[in-house]
């Protein structure tokens, strides 16, 4: 079975319709999103109803937290696009009171883990699956918390939430996609793994172009491998809708440019 994992899209619209496009040319069986669908992008509604239409199942982020509960512990730029997030999907009662409702029922229903065969799907991380950061400079800085965390899970794992793509192992390892031939990791029978696809919507590991990952798990014997993608997109377009936006700090939208 072929799996697009998509993840952190953050209401851009047009980083999800491109990723779509290229999974949908590339051919899979199902899409999953591992969490925080909105917070920070100009296109919360349209992003929604997307996941929604296109995805099997999606998870809680801590973004998607912050808009239907409270945005506990965000920055004031994170706080401000949380509120205004909510505010827009809010609008679409009057506009749209179906979709209104529909919308907000999935939104609710999200949940914080999902059990995938081998592999345990969370946002943030096995021991904190909404807001736990996982980062890859953790395995020198931090190496028992990454250890503590491999306790929590018996084989693999699949996160998101730090907008870095690449894949953890349990000897302390980090590999980034560039690492990897044809940027795809083959799980081993003998290792625990934890894979994060990367950001669609907010990359930050220095390449604004979108990111997502698709899983292939054989049957019997067949490993599993995780291919990572990238795929380009109009960031300029995005930007300038961020910065039409008043509520939305203007570095929102700048440093997507980037992908920092």
């Amino acid at each position: 079975m072929r799996t697009a994992i998509i993840s952190d899209i953050h209401s851009n619209l047009g980083a999800l319709e491109a990723v779509l496009e290229d999974i949908d040319r590339r051919g899979v069986d199902r899409i999953v999103c591992l969490g925080d669908i909105i917070g920070y992008g100009p296109n919360p509604v349209q992003c929604v109803d997307l996941v929604q239409q296109r995805c099997e199942w999606a998870l809680l982020g801590n973004h998607d937290f912050g808009v239907i509960y409270e945005p506990t512990n965000f920055n004031t730029v994170a706080e401000d696009a949380a509120f205004w997030t909510r505010r827009e999907l809010e609008r679409q009662k009057a506009e749209d009171p179906a979709g209104f409702i529909r919308r907000w029922d999935f939104l609710n229903r999200l949940k914080t883990r999902w059990q995938e065969g081998e592999f345990l799907c969370v946002h943030g991380s096995p021991r904190k699956p909404i807001n736990e950061y996982l980062f890859p400079a953790d395995t020198q800085s931090d190496p028992h918390k990454i250890t503590k965390v491999f306790d929590y899970i018996e084989r693999a794992c699949l996160c998101g939430h730090t907008h870095w793509p690449g894949v953890f192992t349990d000897d302390g390892e980090f590999y980034k996609p560039d690492e990897l031939k044809d940027h795809t990791y083959t799980v081993r029978p003998d290792e625990k793994a934890i894979i994060n696809p990367g950001s669609v919507g907010q990359p930050r590991d220095g390449d604004p172009r979108a990111s997502y990952a698709i899983m292939e798990t054989g049957d019997g014997a067949a490993p599993t491998t995780v291919t990572f993608h990238r795929v380009p997109y109009d960031v300029q377009h995005t930007v300038d809708l961020i910065h039409a936006i008043p509520e939305l700090h203007p570095m929102l939208g700048d440093r997507l440019l980037d992908g920092k």
